[in-house]
C-alpha cells in the first residue's frame, strides 16, 4: 500500500490574539483559539483536538464493524478523558475512552469491535498509547437513551 500523505496548514487571523483559521486535507476549515487573554476563546483548542481525533477515529471503527455484524444500534457516542502532565509540554498522560452504545446490541459484539479498533485500526490510538494509558470502557444502554 502506497504512503498516504495529508496537509494541514493554519494561519493566523492577526492582532494581539493566538486565533487561527486551520485547513484541513480534505478541504474543511476549522478555528483554532486560546483562552483569554492570549485567545479569543471562540475556537477548538490544539489538544483538544487530539484526543476529538481519537474519539472520532475509534467512532468511525467501532460503529462500522457493529453495522458488519448487522447489530441494531440506535444511537452511538464516545466520550473521551484526557489528563495532562503538569510539566511542559504537558502531554496527556492519561486516557480514558467511553463508548454508549444504544439499543440491543450483542456485549460481544461490542468487546470485539472495540478490540479490533484498539488492536488493528485506529491510529490515534496507536499514536497516543505511545505516550498515556488509554483505557476503554463501554456501556450499552436503552435506545430510548439516545440523544435525538
Amino acid at each position: 500500500m502506497e504512503q498516504e500523505k495529508h496537509h494541514v496548514f493554519v494561519r493566523w487571523q492577526g492582532g494581539r490574539t493566538l486565533t487561527f483559521d486551520g485547513f484541513t486535507h480534505s478541504g474543511y476549515r476549522l478555528m483554532l483559539d486560546a483562552a483569554p487573554p492570549l485567545g479569543q476563546g471562540e475556537g477548538a483548542r490544539p489538544m483538544e483536538l487530539l484526543i476529538t481525533g481519537l474519539a472520532g477515529c475509534t467512532a468511525m471503527d467501532v460503529l462500522s464493524i457493529l453495522w458488519k455484524k448487522r447489530e441494531p444500534v440506535q444511537g452511538f457516542e464516545v466520550h473521551v478523558e484526557g489528563v495532562r502532565a503538569t510539566e511542559h509540554p504537558r502531554v496527556y498522560v492519561e486516557i480514558e475512552v467511553l463508548y454508549r452504545v444504544f439499543g440491543e446490541v450483542s456485549v460481544d459484539s461490542v468487546e470485539r469491535a472495540i478490540q479490533l479498533s484498539v488492536e488493528k485500526y485506529c491510529g490515534a490510538n496507536a499514536m497516543l498509547r505511545e505516550v498515556a494509558h488509554i483505557t476503554h470502557r463501554y456501556e450499552i444502554l436503552a435506545a430510548s437513551q439516545a440523544a435525538t
